[in-house]
């Protein structure tokens, strides 16, 4: 029973955190330097992971689809199959679950540590609010950086799903690329980066709250950076498929 009211009072916390958040978004102005920071330190420093992992994402997506379909349609589809799956569904999804464990993870702990040494308490002294000096430069600059790197991450995974295709013999850069045109829409590329930016929110924000609630010191911080990535990786499956029912139907 002591679970599940505390899954209904983390969950209510959560809520009432992200309404917080909103409320302080008519102070962004005062937050662009913060903002463009978090950005260089969500988006930029995360891009080698991003690209390393998307690389052999695209490789293996290429390869796994050619031994689905290849005793049952034509290998034109091999480039459609390989770019549809990565731009609508496994480019947004991996990326955002590779930046929740980098990202939602130190956000927790550098939040999680603030809290343990009284240093968020002293900002409330000084009447600033932790949810906009905090909490709006992560969320927006995560919101932000999570739709570029998933942009990184497509091109990464579809050229690198060519390349093992044309050398390994499965299909040439021709009718790969021919696949990947033919059957393109819009709506798949940009579906995917409304994920990615809710993704975004998603792993920013659950970093940010659980940071706020450590407490017990040192062994509190580990147990909220914990709490934080697999919150974030939770929501992020969740939210991918709630969101695509909304956009793919």
């Amino acid at each position: 029973m002591r679970i599940f009211v505390s899954i209904f009072e983390e969950a209510g916390g959560f809520i009432s955190s992200f309404w917080k958040t909103l409320i302080y978004l008519k102070e962004i102005g005062k937050t662009r330097k913060d903002i463009v920071f978090q950005i260089n330190q969500i988006g930029v420093n995360s891009l080698p992971l991003v690209i390393f992992t998307s690389a052999f994402l695209g490789m293996v997506a290429a390869v796994q689809t050619a031994y689905q379909i290849r005793d049952y349609v034509p290998l034109i589809y091999l480039g459609a199959g390989v770019a549809k799956g990565v731009m609508i569904e496994l480019g947004p999804v991996i990326t955002g679950l590779v930046v929740a464990g980098r990202v939602g993870s130190g956000i927790a702990a550098e939040i999680g540590t603030m809290k343990v040494t009284e240093q968020i308490d002293a900002l409330e002294v000084m009447g600033i609010s932790p949810y906009r000096f905090l909490f709006i430069p992560r969320v927006v600059a995560a919101m932000i950086a999570l739709p570029m790197l998933t942009i990184i991450a497509d091109i990464v995974a579809i050229f690198c799903g060519m390349i093992i295709s044309h050398f390994t013999g499965i299909a040439n850069y021709i009718l790969f690329t021919r696949g990947a045109r033919l059957f393109f829409l819009p709506k798949d590329l940009f579906g995917g980066l409304i994920k990615a930016s809710a993704f975004g929110i998603i792993l920013s924000l659950s970093g940010c709250f659980y940071g706020m609630e450590t407490k017990r010191g040192a062994q509190g911080v580990g147990l909220s950076t914990t709490k934080a990535v697999v919150t974030a990786s939770l929501l992020i499956l969740l939210f991918d498929y709630l969101l695509g029912v909304i956009i793919f139907g």
